[in-house]
């Protein structure tokens, strides 16, 4: 059974609307909340934690007593989803979150010489951000991207194939408070403004659309098989792929096509990515 959050600590304090968590996001909280079926109040965490983020720079300790009191949550509940999820900063993150990724397929091209050179070149290491508070640096285990590889994010846009002098003039824009244009995905945001998207708010910008989620390395196997004809089982296995070509010729150029076209207003449930909002994990 849910219990009602003024049961479980009692009638909101007179300072409610003060500090960060304004009127303004208190009734987003409560849009937030109406999303889900009565009784399932609960699983608007996700979306309630980002709405915390945007407007603290990351989750708080009012921040996680905020979701507890809105959702009739323990705050230990809140801290244990907050903690898991490393989406969710505990401690102020600058206006451009610069994730470079150096596992395995980043690391084999470069991803580590790419991390090395913005973090001399920052003056910061791994979750530390700049003195005057712009850019905060971090390692990134997996971006999900490994057929661009090696990536990098600037508050989970995608710039795809760099290397250190390209990642350096992507920060060097940053500096001097330009947005450069990711390679995939929709314009670049601040930290605060995707925090509000990925809790479901729509993107308030005219130039705010969701371009295109993936390219032509997403594809090359589809299209290495189309061109090769293979049309049966696979020594060792089902011949899945082989099968998806021959059953559907030109599949490909389709998903080719479908990628540029995928083009909309980006808001509640669609990605900074891709069109399709999701909490990632890391």
């Amino acid at each position: 059974m849910t219990v009602s959050p003024e049961a479980r600590y009692g009638p909101a304090s007179p300072e409610a609307g003060s500090g960060p968590f304004t009127e303004e996001i208190r009734a987003a909280a409560r849009e937030i909340v109406a999303r889900y079926p009565v009784g399932r109040e609960r699983s608007a965490l996700l979306p309630m934690l980002h709405l915390v983020q945007s407007a603290q720079g990351c989750v708080t300790t009012e921040g996680v007593d905020f979701c507890a009191r809105e959702l009739g949550l323990t705050a230990a509940e809140v801290s244990a989803v907050a903690t898991f999820y490393t989406m969710y900063k505990r401690h102020p993150v600058g206006d451009w979150l610069v994730s470079v990724c150096t596992n395995l397929s980043c690391r084999l091209l470069g991803g580590d010489e790419v991390y090395d050179r913005l973090s001399k070149k920052l003056g910061v290491g791994h979750d530390q951000t700049t003195a005057d508070g712009s850019i905060t640096l971090e390692h990134a285990e997996c971006l999900a991207a490994c057929d661009y590889a090696p990536v990098m994010t600037v508050n989970y846009e995608f710039y795809d194939g760099v290397d250190p002098g390209a990642a350096e003039e992507i920060v060097d824009a940053l500096g001097r408070g330009e947005r450069p244009t990711p390679t995939r995905g929709g314009p670049l945001c601040t930290f605060a403004e995707i925090s509000r998207q990925l809790a479901g708010f729509e993107d308030p910008r005219p130039e705010g659309i969701a371009g295109t989620g993936f390219l032509e390395p997403s594809v090359a196997g589809l299209t290495v098989a189309e061109q090769a004809g293979w049309d049966g089982g696979v020594a060792g296995g089902r011949g899945g792929a082989r099968r998806f070509a021959s059953r559907r010729p030109g599949a490909a150029r389709r998903a080719r096509r479908a990628g540029c076209a995928c083009r909309g207003r980006r808001g509640p449930g669609s990605s900074p990515r891709t069109g399709s909002r999701r909490a990632r994990t890391g």
